[in-house]
């Protein structure tokens, strides 16, 4: 049983299956053609034994045959007999025509009293003789000799010889044929076997889609992971060899895939390695000369500041605007060495509103100078997070320094929403501008390092909260529109 499970063993019973189907109906149509055939052969037989018995007491009693059958009472020449009978032609020892019930072939008499009889040899049209061999001599009397060219004609004639005391008499019984029903007769075979052609034709091709389909996925699946596509799946239903060949390439492709990411992951890890090793020693050269200049500009600032009203504004706006800088390249080192260093959080259980307070406060004098409404909306029941207070300060920070950033001097409002998430695993913040939004073009880009819609942005910051949410096992979701203002959803997983 396990033989007929696999494509081979299933092909092989329905071809067969077939075959014995094919073979049964052309024996079962054999069988209705034989049986159509004998019925017809004993019609013919009764109708040229009536026809014989007509002849004969023709013969025997000196009445003409179409006396015979219009005498009431008789029972040999039924309407089956005279459905098939076409001439019963009674030739005497000279070979002439006594009888016929052709009207035609019967004797005339002569205005003086004489009969006249048409000879055998002046009939035309007479079907072809069957059996003549059996007549003998006699043979070559018989105008309607079967020939190669009359062989296939519908009609017969059949000759059978009576003797009689003046000497060997022939009755002729002529038997026609429905010529539509032979013809019908002759076609139908043909008509049956190419209807099981057809029928077998299309249960081949129905078989052939049918296991040909697997192997035409499998070459396009195959096509598409030459393309570099290795997300491409075949339908693995079946339970054969096909079922076995569309599985194990699944497998192959799934197992390509995770080697693929794999592969990616590590060149980014490498490739982390050495930018971080790479930054942390240019940070540390950078920083030196960095808080040189800062601490410089803080002793320039106390000891050297002009004494004069203009000048000294002067000199502590240029200083100003040199310690923001410096602080501002400090701060771009710090955001590159936090991408590039491996992080590892030190997760507790915090208060969620607790987790962006501090942050709130580091926007709020920007928010106050461009005139930015702030709301902090917290549902109740909010459960605590699990995070590392550090590194939620930097996720936060990020967010609302760039919802900030994304609103003009002519106010907007700042909108941040705590509340429970619909699965129950997670604690949702929600924080929303009413700023500039994000195009559709740069929305799928911007958690990609180093990529920025500011002219002076190191592209790093979303980077970073995206790391950072990832390393607590968070999520983080964007939602903008352009010209009205952008939404950020960031789930953290609730404390035990």
């Amino acid at each position: 049983m396990r033989f007929f499970n696999t494509f081979r063993g299933r092909l092989l019973l329905i071809l067969a299956v077939l075959l014995m189907a094919t073979l049964s109906f052309q024996y079962y149509l054999n069988l209705v053609t034989q049986g159509e055939n004998n019925v017809r052969l004993e019609a013919q037989s009764r109708a040229l034994v009536a026809g014989i018995a007509l002849g004969s007491n023709g013969l025997t009693t000196g009445e003409y045959m179409q006396d015979l059958i219009d005498r009431n009472g008789q029972t040999f020449f039924d309407q089956e007999a005279a459905a098939l009978i076409k001439d019963v032609i009674i030739v005497d020892n000279i070979w002439r025509v006594s009888d016929s019930l052709n009207p035609d072939y019967l004797p005339s008499s002569e205005p003086d009293g004489t009969i006249v009889y048409k000879r055998l040899a002046e009939l035309k049209e007479l079907p072809p003789l069957m059996e003549g061999s059996r007549l003998g001599t006699d043979l070559a009397q018989f105008p309607n000799q079967r020939t190669d060219a009359n062989k296939f004609t519908d009609d017969e004639a059949h000759a059978v010889p009576i003797e009689t005391s003046k000497g060997r008499w022939y009755v002729m019984v002529l038997l026609k044929n429905d010529k539509s029903a032979a013809a019908l007769r002759a076609a139908r075979p043909l008509i049956f076997t190419l209807g099981v052609l057809l029928v077998s034709s299309l249960i081949t091709f129905m078989l052939v889609w049918r296991f040909s389909r697997p192997i035409a996925d499998l070459s396009n699946a195959a096509r598409q992971v030459a393309d570099g596509n290795l997300t491409v799946r075949v339908p693995d239903s079946r339970n054969d060899e096909l079922g076995n060949l569309a599985t194990n390439f699944n497998e192959m492709t799934a197992e390509l895939e995770k080697k693929r990411d794999l592969e990616a992951q590590l060149q980014q890890a490498e490739k982390s390695a050495v930018v971080g090793r790479l930054g942390s020693a240019i940070a540390h050269e950078i920083r030196n000369p960095l808080n040189y200049i800062n601490l410089t500009l803080d002793h320039l600032r106390s000891k050297f500041a002009p004494e004069e009203p203009e000048r000294r504004e002067t000199f502590e706006k240029l200083t100003s605007q040199l310690k923001t800088e410096v602080a501002r390249i400090n701060q771009q080192i710090s955001d590159f060495l936090n991408y590039s260093r491996p992080a590892t959080a030190k997760l507790v259980p915090l208060d969620a509103r607790k987790a962006i307070e501090e942050s709130l406060r580091i926007v709020e004098p920007q928010a106050e100078e461009k005139n930015i409404t702030i709301a902090v909306v917290e549902h109740e029941n909010v459960p605590q997070v699990m995070g590392d207070p550090e590194f939620l300060r930097s996720v936060f920070n990020n967010l609302l320094i760039n919802g900030v950033q994304a609103m003009e001097s002519n106010g907007g409002h700042l909108g941040i929403k705590i509340l429970p998430d619909e699965g129950g695993e997670f604690v949702r913040f929600e924080i929303t501008d009413t700023g500039n939004g994000i195009s559709p073009e740069s929305l799928s880009k911007i958690f990609e390092p180093y990529f920025s819609t500011k002219e002076t942005g190191t592209g790093l910051g979303l980077a970073i909260v995206q790391k950072i949410v990832d390393i607590h096992n968070g999520k983080i979701e964007v939602e903008s529109t352009e010209g009205e203002g952008t939404k950020f959803i960031v789930r953290l997983p609730k404390a035990l």
